[in-house]
């Protein structure tokens, strides 16, 4: 049996980058043979603005596969039982894959990584397509040809299920079709060597706004809490045009990580803050609910709108100078939280279980 890496193409500024070595690495330590279906260098490197990825480069990407899974099912190197491993469910390619294999006669399996979707009414598609027949047919089309479906969290799962499929609930689903829905958490093992070397480096009064410039994202209201506490050093990452490394220096420093998000389907940003002894400040909604302790949640309704916001504010900076105060004590509990995370959220265990059929 061979295992077909469909990788995402890699952006160095965020996780896809360290995936290019770390899933390839992950599926032969599990014994697995590997075959790796990359793309073209050549596509445009930057994202486009407040994106995961850019929205023309991914196609010529996505493209250049479909391509080679081609050239493998008519050169006879794809065998009945073979697995190909999507690490983007949203890929075209997966029709293109299930039309060969089930007209060829050479059934394999297929397994995809969901990161978002028409689905989200809070993501690029969501907002800006959202619920046209033509995408949300698509999203059921890959769903339904995908043999194993993975997901980070059991928030995603649910807003998954109810907006894509109608269902009021997963347990419906999972009842049906065994094994078709995972939360696997997502494979990010290698972030603990990352940045083990960064924690507690010369600590700061310095919040960061560590996420994608993006109206979900509601980085106005950042900006506002910076004005009504100048005390404190306030900065956003992506303004600041930072390498990976030097990304991991400043949240090195930091003493808070911020949020307001109003789309998260994991939180990658609040791990690694964590991780480096900064504080997830982090609204008691989406992921951030089943995936955080209590003591590092505000309530949701304070920022749940720009309006929610303007309403709570004085709560929100009693709220930052309390923590800011009391670093110390919140850094004590740290520990429980951060091997919760790694355990359960950024592990592989469950995807490479699932792989090997265990």
């Amino acid at each position: 049996m061979s295992v077909f890496l469909v990788e995402l193409e890699a952006v160095e500024t965020r996780y896809t980058g360290q995936w290019k070595t770390h899933v390839p690495n992950l599926l032969r330590k599990a014994g697995h043979d590997v075959h790796i279906i990359g793309g073209p260098s050549d596509i445009p490197s930057a994202t486009t603005p407040g994106a995961f990825l850019n929205f023309g480069g991914t196609n010529i990407y996505k493209a250049n596969q479909v391509e080679q899974m081609g050239r493998l099912f008519t050169e006879g190197r794809v065998t009945a039982g073979d697995h190909f491993l999507f690490t983007d469910a949203w890929h075209p390619g997966i029709i293109n894959l299930k039309y060969m294999s089930e007209l060829l006669g050479i059934p394999v399996k297929i397994h995809a990584l969901w990161h978002a979707g028409s689905y989200d009414p809070q993501d690029f598609l969501g907002r800006l397509i959202g619920d046209t027949p033509w995408v949300r047919h698509a999203e059921k089309s890959f769903y339904h040809a995908i043999d194993h479906n993975y997901f980070a969290t059991e928030f995603h799962i649910e807003l998954f299920v109810k907006t894509l499929l109608g269902y009021e609930n997963s347990n419906v689903v999972r009842e049906l079709a065994p094994n078709k829905i995972i939360r696997s958490g997502w494979p990010m093992e290698y972030m603990i060597d990352t940045l083990v070397p960064y924690a507690n480096q010369g600590k700061k009064d310095v919040i960061l706004f560590p996420h994608r410039l993006a109206p979900e994202k509601q980085v106005d209201i950042f900006r506002d809490l910076a004005l009504e506490l100048p005390q404190y050093e306030w900065i956003v990452c992506q303004e600041q045009q930072l390498s990976k490394q030097q990304y991991h220096q400043l949240l090195s420093k930091a003493k808070i990580v911020f949020s307001a998000n109003l789309q998260e389907t994991l939180g990658i940003s609040m791990y690694e803050g964590i991780m480096v002894g900064a504080i997830p400040f982090v609204p008691d909604r989406l992921s951030y609910s089943e995936m955080f302790d209590e003591v590092w949640k505000y309530p949701s309704d304070w920022t749940m709108s720009w309006n929610s916001y303007i309403e709570n504010k004085p709560k929100i900076i009693a709220k930052i100078n309390e923590l800011m105060s009391n670093y110390n004590d919140y850094v004590s509990v740290m520990p429980d939280q951060i091997y919760n995370l790694a355990v359960n959220y950024f592990s592989s265990t469950n995807l490479l279980k699932n792989l090997s059929g265990q």
